[in-house]
């Protein structure tokens, strides 16, 4: 009898061991007490971002909840996330979920970031968007193309510099650079000593041509009074200039009336310019006048011509303008 109650007891003490062990593994581990009430979220998602089952739910940083299971979408291209949320616990619909990370490489959970609480209140069942997670993979590729692109860049801009070193900085550029560079000194410095040769001569001859330049001035005062002379004259004499103008036009009409009448051979210079013989007794009179004034000016003007021999004394005699 005492063999019966001592293993009944045995079986009492290790129950209630059984029932604390249980207590406690629910207690610490992950996932939600059997004595709070929950409600159920569906959250959409593209990538469960490597997030598993009794995975911890978040909210402003304080566990209001676990993942209890995750689902492919009909369509192969979304997953739904269902989460227990314990019913103490309100979220708003336009709060942010995402899917995040304890530290770099810990556990993931889901995050719930409340924003304004403008939403409604979300309940059972109802459908929640998460963001897109952040995937380290992919992250990783992506830095790798850049590294890649990065190495390219550097390996081309290394080759830019060995052919600028090769081709500009070889050493017969840098002498032609060094020679021009003194050329230029020495360009520089005979610049140097014209400009102080010119400012010697402007000190040196400074009164001079300031004298110069106050001549200059005065004559241009001279011609400026010059020419306000000259206009109050035109200004005065303005109607003498214009009776002296169509006096002026006046005549160049009649000098071309005279012109056509002499080309048409009217008047006295028109005949003589048409009338052949007319023009033939003028150039023999003007050839007699100038023999007749070159024996004046040869035997004076008391000369008699004598003469000839061989003609007779009844003809007339005829004046040749020559000595006999």
């Amino acid at each position: 009898m005492n063999e019966q109650k001592f293993h009944w007891r045995v079986g009492f003490f290790v129950c209630i061991g059984l029932v604390l062990i249980a207590a406690l593994m629910l207690n610490f581990s992950k996932t939600l007490s059997l004595w709070k009430p929950t409600y159920t979220l569906n959250l959409k998602s593209s990538n469960v971002g490597g997030i598993k089952p009794q995975a911890a739910v978040l909210l402003a940083g304080v566990q209001v909840g676990t993942v209890t299971e995750t689902d492919l979408g009909g369509d192969g291209k979304s997953v739904t996330i269902k989460l227990k949320i314990y019913e103490r616990y309100k979220v708003h619909d336009d709060a942010r979920f995402t899917i995040d990370s304890l530290g770099f490489l810990g556990d993931k959970y889901v995050a719930i970031t409340p924003t304004k609480f403008a939403g409604k209140v979300l309940g059972d069942g109802d459908k929640v968007t998460a963001e897109e997670p952040f995937d380290i993979q992919e992250a990783a590729k992506a830095s790798l193309g850049l590294i890649q692109r990065v190495d390219q860049t550097t390996k081309k801009l290394n080759d830019a510099i060995a052919r600028i070193d090769r081709i500009v900085l070889n050493e017969q550029t840098l002498t032609n650079l060094a020679i021009t560079v003194a050329n230029f000194r020495a360009v520089s410095e005979k610049a140097m000593v014209t400009v102080s040769g010119i400012d010697d001569i402007f000190q040196t001859n400074s009164t001079g041509m300031q004298a110069s330049v106050s001549n200059l001035v005065l004559f241009s005062q001279q011609l400026n009074r010059i020419g306000a002379d000259l206009r109050q004259l035109v200004i005065t004499n303005q109607g003498e200039v214009s009776v002296a103008v169509k006096n002026l036009q006046t005549a160049t009409f009649t000098a071309k009336d005279v012109m056509a009448d002499v080309r048409a051979g009217r008047g006295l210079v028109g005949g003589l310019l048409t009338d052949e013989a007319l023009k033939e007794n003028l150039y023999s009179t003007l050839s007699n006048l100038s023999t007749l004034s070159s024996n004046l000016n040869k035997y004076g003007l008391l000369y008699k011509p004598k003469k000839p021999k061989n003609e007779p004394e009844s003809r007339s005699p005829v004046y040749s303008g020559k000595r006999p």
